[in-house]
């Protein structure tokens, strides 16, 4: 299909939504299960080894963009990056980048099953497929997926979890090149328990593991030691 048969498609939406359906029912009932990172805020200092390691893997250009921000800053070629928030004087360093959710909206709502999420956790974009509609951005409640607007052929691009590195057995880049361990991958449950783990081991942390219950989970969990609203994480 050609982007021009798909925008007249488009009007169709009765036609497209049970087609996103029916691929949303074919998803594998095991995604829940499968790997994810666990991002300990209280951990991160802001280094950006993880934002260089994400353009190094996926061959993205490496600008003079400099890291932490202080807003959420993702782009087509930034897929992961850190920004800053002063909560009671005090700096933060957050890590951000696509959730990888259990039930991800950005699913559902594709027309062409161009976005899925796989059995590893990871959520891609089969770029054969994206036709570049921009629903998957509209449909997402964290706003990651970034479209290339300077592309001729343009489509959406975001963080994959690394997911050709997880079909070999490699964590994430991100996760290998952290210096204070304040990303730790694996497997979800496993990354939940230890989530509380160090929750209820140390009073330091809000007891709130960030992504176990949003939107229906997310591959990605955050713990912090202040309340996740004044990081600026949207409440779902």
């Amino acid at each position: 299909m050609n982007r021009r048969d798909f925008f007249k498609l488009s009007f169709f939406l009765p036609s497209s939504m049970a087609l996103s359906s029916v691929l949303r029912a074919e998803e594998d009932s095991s995604a829940a299960d499968g790997y994810g990172m666990l991002i300990d805020v209280t951990r991160c200092i802001g280094c950006g080894s993880c934002y260089v390691a994400c353009k190094l893997e996926n061959n993205l250009p490496v600008k003079d963009e400099g890291v932490p921000r202080a807003s959420l800053d993702l782009s087509s070629t930034v897929f992961t990056n850190v920004f800053t928030r002063k909560v009671d004087n005090k700096y933060r360093f957050v890590k951000i980048q696509c959730m990888h959710c259990i039930d991800p909206a950005c699913v559902a709502a594709c027309t062409v099953g161009a976005m899925k999420k796989t059995s590893t956790g990871a959520v891609i974009v089969d770029e054969s497929k994206c036709v570049g509609c921009r629903y998957c951005m509209v449909a997402c409640p964290f706003k990651i997926p970034r479209f290339q607007w300077d592309k001729q052929l343009a489509i959406v691009a975001k963080c994959t979890l690394c997911f050709s590195r997880l079909e070999r057995g490699i964590q994430p880049a991100c996760a290998s090149v952290c210096p204070t361990r304040a990303i730790t991958f694996g497997k979800r449950k496993e990354l939940l328990e230890e989530a509380w783990r160090r929750i209820s081991s140390n009073e330091k942390y809000v007891k709130h593991v960030y992504g176990e219950s949003e939107v229906g989970g997310t591959s990605v969990l955050y713990i912090s030691d202040v309340p996740f609203e004044l990081l600026g994480f949207p409440k779902l």
